[in-house]
């Protein structure tokens, strides 16, 4: 994982609420785990979000993470939540916002699924805007 000039990802989370931490970090790692060749970093949009480096569209950010009482949200590209509306139908959801209750479990298999789809469409995106 790189780091990029402007990462403030620790003090993002420290931030937070402390009943927020266990799940914002769980989301932190998944997104690590899911995409360990991105870069992290908190320039865009001032949340921790990811990028590769090698697209130039949405600045090769594909994936970001926030807090806002009662939830730990997801961000993904809206194209990816619109392909798994129904999957989603329990969770609070915008156009690119997938919100889980803090003091619920995280969906690992399901963000796993969400996160690589938000990257491969980027890299699709990133063709068509060429």
């Amino acid at each position: 994982m790189k780091n990029h000039p402007e990462n403030n990802v620790d003090e993002y989370i420290a931030s937070a609420p402390e009943e927020a931490w266990i799940a914002l970090k769980e989301l932190r790692a998944l997104i690590q785990k899911i995409a360990p060749t991105a870069t992290e970093r908190t320039d865009y949009f001032q949340i921790p979000g990811y990028s590769y480096d090698q697209y130039d569209y949405y600045n090769g950010m594909f994936v970001w993470f926030s807090f806002k009482k009662p939830y730990v949200r997801l961000h993904i590209l809206p194209s990816v939540i619109e392909k798994h509306k129904k999957e989603l139908v329990d969770y609070q959801l915008t156009k690119s916002i997938i919100g889980f209750k803090i003091g619920e479990k995280i969906p690992k298999l399901l963000v796993k699924r969400l996160v690589k789809e938000s990257g491969k469409a980027l890299k699709v995106l990133s063709k068509i805007h060429i």
